[in-house]
C-alpha cells in the first residue's frame, strides 16, 4: 500500500526485453533506499513494482505484459521521468489517501491551463472508471494522490498547486499525454458492497442503474 505522496523523481536509465516482459532500470534521485531490500515495493508512477536488483543508485523491477497493457509503461523510455514511492509502513504518515498502486485504467491529459500560480488539468478516464470519480473526491494520477475539482461525464479537473508541480512530474504534462489513474479504494468497495448478495453470483460486478432502482437506491 502506498499514500500517493510522491517522494522522488526518477528517471528510466532502460528498458530490456525478457522473453515478452521487460526489465526496468530505475534511478531513484533523492529517494532514501537505505532501508529498502529485494523483494519490497516500490511505485512506479502509480504502479506497483517488486525490487529484484539494488543498484546504488536506483534499482531493477520486472514489469509483466499484463502491467504493460494495462498502463501507460509502454509509453516510457531510457530518461522519462517518473514519480516514486515506496510501499507504507506502520507509522508512515498518511498524508494521501490510500493507494494499492493496481492501476484501474489509463487516462488522457484532454487540457491545460494557468490559474494564477497553480495549473489547471483536465483529463479524461475510460468511460467505466467515470462511476469511481466524485467531486471533491480521491483519485491517484501516476501515483499522486489528488483531490477533484469538477466532474463532467468521463472528464474530471484538479488544480496543481506550485509544490506539487515541482515535486511531481505533472508540470510535463501537455494535452494528449496518457496517464496511469487509480480510482478511490472506497469507491470500489461500496459498489460491491452495494451488490449483496449477488456479489456470490457469476458475470457481477457492476452495479446497474436497474439494480440500483429495484434496491430503492434511486428515487423518481
Amino acid at each position: 500500500m502506498f499514500t500517493g505522496i510522491i517522494e522522488s523523481i526518477g528517471s528510466i536509465r532502460a528498458m530490456t526485453p525478457k522473453g515478452g516482459d521487460v526489465r526496468l532500470l530505475v534511478e531513484t534521485g533523492k529517494l532514501d533506499l537505505g532501508d529498502v531490500k529485494l523483494g519490497d515495493s516500490i511505485a512506479v508512477s502509480g504502479v506497483c513494482l517488486t525490487v529484484i536488483e539494488l543498484t546504488g543508485n536506483g534499482f531493477a523491477a520486472d514489469v509483466s505484459r499484463e502491467t504493460l497493457d494495462c498502463t501507460a509503461m509502454n509509453d516510457l523510455k531510457a530518461g522519462s521521468p517518473v514519480n516514486l514511492e515506496k510501499a507504507l509502513t506502520p507509522t508512515t504518515r498518511l498524508g494521501g489517501h490510500l493507494v494499492s498502486g493496481h492501476v484501474d485504467g489509463v487516462g488522457e491529459v484532454v487540457s491545460r491551463s494557468e490559474n494564477a500560480r497553480a495549473v489547471e488539468f483536465r483529463i479524461r478516464a475510460p468511460k467505466e472508471l467515470a462511476k469511481y470519480i466524485a467531486h471533491k473526491g480521491s483519485i491517484t494520477v501516476d501515483g499522486t494522490s489528488l483531490t477533484v475539482n469538477a466532474v463532467n461525464g468521463a472528464e474530471f479537473e484538479l488544480t496543481i498547486i506550485p509544490h506539487t508541480l515541482s515535486e511531481t512530474i505533472m508540470a510535463s504534462y501537455q494535452p494528449g499525454r496518457r496517464v496511469n489513474l487509480e480510482v478511490d479504494l472506497l469507491a470500489r468497495y461500496l459498489e460491491r458492497l452495494l451488490l449483496g448478495d449477488k456479489a456470490a453470483e457469476p458475470a457481477t460486478g457492476n452495479i446497474t442503474e436497474s439494480f440500483l432502482a429495484a434496491n430503492g437506491y434511486l428515487k423518481s
